[in-house]
């Protein structure tokens, strides 16, 4: 959910995801989309990105659906 930080509009990431991608206040994020999702990932190195982008697949054949409507 997006809620309002100033003039902007902020993401709130729940703890139990940041710990999951190991995300903290000093974690410098990429953001990549497609026009229609949105894609918030960590700046890695690539042994991790590849333990992370194996989380983010199973957790894609899990909930892909919830995420597709989510994003609509």
């Amino acid at each position: 959910k997006l809620v309002r930080h100033g003039n902007s509009w902020a993401l709130i990431i729940d703890k139990p995801i940041l710990e999951l991608l190991r995300i903290d206040q000093d974690t410098p994020l990429e953001l990549v989309t497609n026009g229609d999702v949105l894609v918030v990932k960590p700046e890695r190195d690539e042994g991790v990105s590849g333990e992370i982008q194996a989380v983010h697949e199973r957790l894609a054949e899990r909930y892909g659906k919830v995420f597709d409507r989510l994003a609509k």
